[in-house]
């Protein structure tokens, strides 16, 4: 595989097509293409895209599943120079409205199926084009159940006509330069309304780097796609590295457990970045032996806590080890991760597994939480610090914000860590997740860690509910797995008891029948503080 060599994300397909024009780029179902196939479509959209007026500077909005033509419209976008604005296809319309006037999006491409949310958002003044995409675009073969709703959806295909556009050929693509803004990725808004994240072609790339070097990636890796596109970690490990690597990408319209391993078996992939919430999903399969996932060596998982139990179950039944990746929108996705090859170590007071060690030229430092100023020594606790190539300079149009996330050059990710002498760093919780109870700090995820190590514990989230004699009160919501229903409150209380100090106990425990999640699987800690309603158990009476 050629050194990574190129300056921004449009070089990197020219590049594909160059070098390998009929090496496979994307297999979806039964759909293969060549690099020379997606190019061609590349082309065409991007003349299309500059006979309506986008170009350089402008964001285009793209609100579309892991289906080929979201491939077409990044690659066309970076081609004219515009940056994409990625969207979840989740979002309800006044989300919509806020990442589209946030960003001054000039156009949205949009699903079919979720194009009736769209609604006024037409009366946007820099709005000035929606472009819909057929769910069934570009699918071969026979579609799961699952997929039959929504490409039922009867909306004109205005992406087609843009298929049909003369081609741009490359030596008329906008000169991009790598400083330039590529992705304009919203953070989740957990700390007040999301951010636009300003992600550079040099940025991404540097990225892809990382995962390259310490993944080992190789010219014969087969990319599958776990995350959505429409997500950071999607967009740059699973799009822009597939790109940058001119390997193929396996896309399944959206995560099924039982689609990605037979996509894993029918086109031998070797690598993926998931949530862990993906893993669980497959590790449920009843037939998992069925399938041969022996290719499958480079699996990865970021996004929220990788129980070492988890870890354990799915080595046991698969013989693949999932290694730990951490980042954040802000650090253009994973830049901490496990080497492959290696296993994480895990932290003897918690249970938690490392997140890894550091990538190439990225900077880590552990800062004290009250005050960045001052940086901590090896084995304390502090505010995890990152500076490098690809962490973001700021955000969209909003310097405060920007400064306040930055202490003189570094980032300031709001992740409470310690790092050992060896380098492996420990990701304790979020600063603003911390429970105060009876004036002792209690780390959620401790708890957690331990609820995950009992065999009869599937999900679970701990969180602060106000209490007025304790100020907090430890809570923790379980969801049983199914050979274990008969599991009370007060046996998993007193396996909790045996492992932790007591005042990190959880006074109660409720058992749910799910735990409300992101696109990407993070657990939504949130809605348990906020009362949003959740699917409840009747409690057990033993």
């Amino acid at each position: 595989m050629s050194p990574i060599r190129t300056e921004t994300l449009s070089q990197a397909i020219i590049q594909a097509w160059d070098e390998v024009p009929n090496a496979p780029a994307v297999y979806y179902f039964d759909t293969v293409w060549s690099f020379g196939d997606l190019m061609d479509r590349v082309m065409r959209v991007a003349g299309y895209f500059r006979s309506v007026g986008i170009g350089f500077g402008d964001r285009v909005g793209i609100m579309l599943q892991n289906m080929p033509a979201t491939v077409v419209t990044y690659l066309a976008s970076w081609a004219v120079g515009a940056a994409v604005v990625p969207l979840n296809v989740m979002f309800q319309p006044d989300e919509l409205y806020h990442h589209l006037a946030d960003s001054g999006a000039k156009a949205l491409i949009v699903l079919a199926s979720v194009y009736q949310r769209v609604g006024e958002l037409r009366s946007l003044p820099q709005l000035a084009h929606i472009i819909v995409v057929d769910d069934r675009a570009d699918f071969a073969g026979e579609a799961p159940p699952w997929l039959l709703p929504c490409f039922s959806q009867k909306e004109e295909s205005s992406y087609a006509q843009a298929l049909l556009a003369e081609p741009l050929f490359p030596n008329k693509w906008h000169p991009v330069q790598a400083k330039d803004m590529a992705l304009l990725t919203y953070t989740s808004g957990t700390t007040g309304s999301p951010k636009g994240a300003i992600n550079t072609h040099a940025n991404i790339l540097h990225n892809v780097s990382v995962y390259t070097s310490m993944a080992q990636l190789k010219a014969n890796t087969v990319n599958i796609a776990f995350a959505p596109l429409f997500h950071i970690t999607g967009a740059v490990a699973g799009l822009a590295l597939s790109v940058r690597l001119a390997v193929p990408l396996v896309l399944l319209y959206r995560f099924d457990p039982r689609v990605a391993v037979q996509a894993i078996a029918r086109r031998r992939a070797t690598f993926t970045v998931g949530a862990i919430t993906t893993f669980l999903g497959i590790l449920e399969l009843a037939d998992l032996e069925r399938y041969d996932l022996s290719s499958f060596c480079h699996a990865y998982s970021g996004g929220a806590p990788v129980p070492a139990a988890t870890v354990d179950a799915f080595q046991a039944k698969t013989g693949i080890y999932i290694h730990n990746v951490y980042g954040l929108t802000e650090s253009t996705n994973g830049l901490i991760m496990v080497p492959y090859g290696q296993r994480a170590p895990i932290d003897p007071q918690s249970g938690a597994l490392s997140i890894g060690q550091v990538g190439s030229d990225i900077h880590v430092s552990i800062r004290d939480t009250d005050d960045p100023s001052k940086v901590l020594p090896c084995e304390a606790l502090g505010e995890l610090s990152l500076r490098g190539p690809s962490v973001v300079s700021g955000y969209w149009e909003k310097p405060e914000e920007t400064a306040q996330s930055y202490y003189d050059g570094w980032f300031l990710t709001g992740d409470v860590a310690r790092m050992d002498n060896a380098g492996w760093i420990y990701l304790v919780d979020r600063k603003k997740d911390v429970i105060i109870s009876s004036g002792n700090k209690v780390w959620p995820r401790d708890v957690e860690d331990v609820l995950f190590q009992h065999p009869g514990v599937q999900e679970a989230v701990v969180v602060g509910l106000p209490d007025a004699y304790r100020g907090e009160a430890v809570s923790a919501f379980v969801v049983r797995r199914p050979e274990a229903a008969s599991l009370t409150e007060a046996e998993l209380l007193a396996f909790v008891r045996s492992r932790l100090a007591a005042y990190k106990v959880p006074r109660t425990i409720q058992w749910v029948e799910s735990i409300p999640k992101t696109a990407t699987g993070k657990f939504l800690r949130r809605a348990f503080r906020t009362g949003v309603a959740i699917p409840e158990i009747a409690p057990d009476r033993g």
